[in-house]
């Protein structure tokens, strides 16, 4: 089974991917992972992604792709399968990545969309508070500090203010649009209602994917 997850930020995408490759077995396919395994065992790609890192300058999308390919073509994938996590983020690397699969003989079965209102994801991801003093995390709405509280104790990283986190979703949305467009083209993408419990969202994306299968 080879499998997207695809989610906005805060959509709880990861929750629910961590729960996939625990149901299922499949091999599990960060970016971030991905990045630290190649450099890690200095794969040709790896080496080359590592050139870019040191100098501060982005990884060139050819290098990714590359990465990806390497880690498509090690032997787990084809005795677990996959769940792609991160990547594609742009509709070119969505592309390499039908190159890629095709290339190596695989296909892609579908992708789980998790969808959450972005202006509830503004209020889920901008409530982060921290306590002057102790550094201690809460939340506004989902852990708040306990009883009355003085908000002059607290500060918000710039990352967590609402006009912040807004101007991160949109460039998120701006940039899933295409790639869920590209795969709707092919009839692979299940929307699944993420504005739910946590275990409800995974009934629904288990449903989704016993479909698939």
């Amino acid at each position: 089974m080879h499998l997207l997850i695809m989610g906005l930020p805060g959509a709880g995408k990861g929750t629910q991917a961590a729960k996939i490759v625990d149901t299922y077995g499949v091999s599990h396919i960060s970016t971030g992972d991905m990045f630290r395994a190649a450099m890690k065992n200095e794969t040709e790609m790896g080496k080359l992604a590592k050139s870019f890192i040191d100098k501060g300058e982005l990884v060139p999308d050819e290098v990714t792709n590359g990465i990806v390919k390497e880690r498509l073509a090690e032997s787990d994938i084809k005795e677990n399968g996959f769940l792609l996590d991160g990547y594609p983020r742009t509709l070119e690397q969505a592309h390499a990545l039908d190159k890629t699969l095709a290339e190596l003989g695989l296909t892609l079965d579908g992708v789980i969309n998790i969808d959450v209102n972005p202006d509830s994801l503004v209020e889920r991801l901008s409530g982060r508070i921290i306590h002057k003093e102790t550094g201690e995390t809460f939340h506004k709405v989902f852990n708040p500090p306990a009883g009355e509280y003085n908000e002059d104790d607290y500060y918000q990283r710039e990352d967590d203010k609402p006009e912040t986190v807004k101007r991160r979703l949109d460039v998120n949305i701006a940039q899933g649009q295409p790639i869920l467009d590209h795969y709707r083209e092919q009839n692979l993408v299940t929307d699944i209602e993420g504005n739910q419990e946590i275990d409800q969202v995974f009934k629904d994306v288990k449903e989704a994917i016993d479909r698939i299968k």
